[in-house]
């Protein structure tokens, strides 16, 4: 006689999948707006279709990835723009090329805000809907 075995599947690791889908949501919303005259629309239908799909079926505390994404933007920003703020030359042999960058710490500090705002908002109400299931 055969014996089949259902797994249960392990809320807390599935809420946290929904919680990086959300966050894969903000920072496509954000990156979106940040590109708005290019490719900005593109993305912004994207995250909103995320958004719809995320709605329909997933954890309402996972909805704070959202929060946390919108950071995300913010820190790639920051990565580009280290070597600023002002004039940055590369050289080549052949060549030399100048951008200007921005001050990297007012996009590191928003970007790191939003993004622990994001995590703790969703551990807390995560802890909170565990206590209250007990």
């Amino acid at each position: 006689m055969r014996r089949e075995t259902h797994a249960v599947p392990d809320e807390q690791g599935s809420e946290w999948g929904w919680f990086l889908g959300w966050l894969a949501v903000g920072g496509c919303l954000a990156l979106g707006l940040a590109a708005l005259l290019s490719v900005g629309i593109a993305l912004i239908a994207v995250g909103a279709a995320g958004a719809w799909l995320l709605a329909r079926k997933g954890h309402r505390n996972a909805l704070t990835g959202v929060i946390a994404g919108l950071g995300l933007p913010l820190l790639w920003l920051a990565a580009s723009n280290w070597d600023g703020p002002g004039d940055v030359c590369h050289s080549t042999a052949t060549s030399t090329t100048c951008t200007e960058e921005y001050a990297p710490q007012p996009f590191l500090a928003v970007g790191v805000l939003l993004l622990a705002a994001g995590f703790l908002a969703f551990l807390v109400l995560d802890r909170r809907r565990r206590a209250a299931a007990r």
